[in-house]
């Protein structure tokens, strides 16, 4: 081959790995943000990356665009090792037009979906872009079209994760709002359909782009983002770190790990950790550090409705997704905002045949005016579905409170728990003992010389009679009780046992989720 021809090739490549040039790469770094392509050499594996569609260019014509150079379109695309796993990834490039999406930028991102469905490895959506090429109108538009079919045609086929490194807005939030797992980098992101300026023009409202589509707005408040990353460094590392607890696809298991911690560890912290008073908080993290390998779990929407945990972690070297009511928040109640956290949760697990572990520390729903205006039936109805749906395995630890409907919202014997476990202080009942008594046993206290006194004695009889883990037993709804130091043990146990599970459901198209 000619020498000329092989420089020519060099210089084309070069020109595209250069983005926008040096003067826009350092703008970009001033603003604290990495390139597109740093990006991604952070993601994979040091010199497994492999570059697709570099040469690929717009064809547009409009408004000057003829004679306007957008280096490999904007997007950085290929696919590389993720601690030695195969994983599609784009980077949109932010020095490159904004980062702007156009008809050929989207084909290119397209292409990056259809491989990695057809060969079922995860995909890593790195997004940093000024939103629809405005000179490519309807075709720009179309391009975001195809790229949403495509992330709900791979949802719950192969894991789907987005990075928000920049500002995201438009019809751009919506590629990410349709897959697993949204990143956010604080301070440096922002997502929103109609931005600060839009805002005020129409409703009047004055408000910052980060204060409308902040980082920590969307993980805090609107629940949007999953999780919330200090700078592009930390949060590339932390897509590796979840990328560690999934399979690849739909038909595997997530990778085993070997861990050091031994299985059969009695954990004698765990006899006391529950308080003797009943109404008195705990943090269910504390729970979670004792029972999975070495304390290490990964939170998932740490920020948002606290009220419930959920989170990845490892139980003798096997991923497991844990949902746990935490009784620090609200009591561990669930409300609007967990429910809609934990179905997703349970549903992205399922997708994924990863089992779950749920600890039920639960007094009910909660209360009030707002939850019922805003749907509490609906939303509350979503953990129902989402947990008689599944057919991963299932493992329930009951280890206070298991109340009414709450009790079956975190996966009772009855929505399909292959196993149900209690500690010896877990009340499981309709309501508590005092709201039990007061209403059973109304007319004996109203008639009695001394109210108080015969309240108290009823209050302790249904204690006694209903607020405990063996009347449940007695009737299967509890598979045992166990004493809390050996949770750990019995956990491994109760995986190891149902890793074979097989599980049908009746043939159809799709179910009715109550959304």
């Amino acid at each position: 081959m000619a020498v000329n021809k092989l420089e020519d090739l060099r210089k084309r490549r070069q020109k595209i790995e250069e983005g926008g040039g040096a003067k826009r790469i350092e703008k970009q770094h001033a603003k604290g943000k990495l390139t597109a392509r740093e990006r991604i050499n952070l993601l994979f594996d040091e010199g497994t990356f492999v570059e697709l569609d570099a040469f690929v260019k717009h064809r547009c014509t409009n408004f000057g665009m003829e004679k306007l150079e957008a280096p490999g379109e904007g997007v950085v695309t290929g696919y590389g090792m993720v601690d030695g796993r195969l994983v599609y990834a784009f980077a949109q490039d932010f020095t490159v037009v904004g980062g702007s999406l156009g008809e050929m930028h989207a084909a290119k991102i397209c292409k990056v979906l259809d491989n990695a469905l057809k060969v079922g490895v995860p995909v890593v959506g790195l997004n940093d872009s000024g939103g629809a090429r405005i000179q490519e109108a309807v075709d720009a538009l179309s391009g975001y079209g195809k790229i949403f079919y495509r992330n709900t045609i791979a949802s719950g086929v192969i894991p789907q994760i987005s990075a928000i490194m920049g500002p995201c807005a438009g019809g751009a939030v919506y590629s990410p709002a349709l897959t697993d797992f949204i990143y956010m980098v604080d301070q440096t992101s922002q997502m929103f359909i109609t931005g600060p300026q839009v805002i005020k023009t129409v409703t009047g409202e004055e408000v910052s782009a980060e204060a409308l589509g902040g980082a920590m707005t969307h993980n805090s408040r609107s629940g949007v983002a999953h999780f919330v990353s200090a700078n592009d460094e930390a949060c590339i590392a932390d897509i590796r770190r979840l990328l560690s607890f999934l399979p690849s696809n739909n038909m595997e298991t997530a990778p085993v790990f070997e861990t050091s911690d031994d299985i059969n560890k009695i954990i004698p912290e765990l006899d006391t950790i529950i308080p003797d008073n009943p109404n008195k908080p705990y943090d269910v993290k504390d729970v979670i550090a004792l029972i999975v390998d070495d304390g290490d779990f990964y939170e998932y929407q740490q920020h948002f409705a606290q009220n419930i945990i959920t989170c990845f972690a490892r139980i003798n070297g096997s991923t497991v997704g844990i949902i746990a009511n935490q009784p620090k928040v609200l009591a561990g109640c669930l409300d609007i905002n967990a429910s809609d956290k934990a179905s997703k949760f349970i549903r992205t697990c399922d997708a994924f045949n990863i089992p779950l572990l749920n600890i039920i520390d639960v007094p009910g729903f909660l209360p009030g005016t707002n939850q019922e205006y805003g749907g509490i039936i609906r939303h509350g109805a979503k953990m129902l579905y989402a947990y008689s749906e599944a057919t991963v395995p299932k493992v329930s630890l009951i280890v206070r409170k298991a109340y009414g409907g709450s009790y079956l919202a975190m996966c009772s014997k009855d929505l399909g728990a292959d196993i149900v476990l209690a500690w010896p202080s877990a009340e499981i009942a309709v309501m508590g003992p005092k709201g039990a008594a007061n209403i059973i046993f109304r007319k004996d206290i109203k008639d009695s010389e001394n109210p108080a006194e015969m309240r108290q004695k009823k209050i302790d009889e249904y204690t006694a009679e209903f607020a405990t883990p063996y009347k449940a037993a007695e009737r299967g709804f509890v598979d045992d009780v166990i004493e809390p130091n050996a949770t750990r043990p019995r956990l491994v146990d109760a995986f190891n046992m149902l890793q074979s599970k097989r599980e049908t459901r009746p043939a159809k198209k799709h179910g009715n989720i109550p959304l």
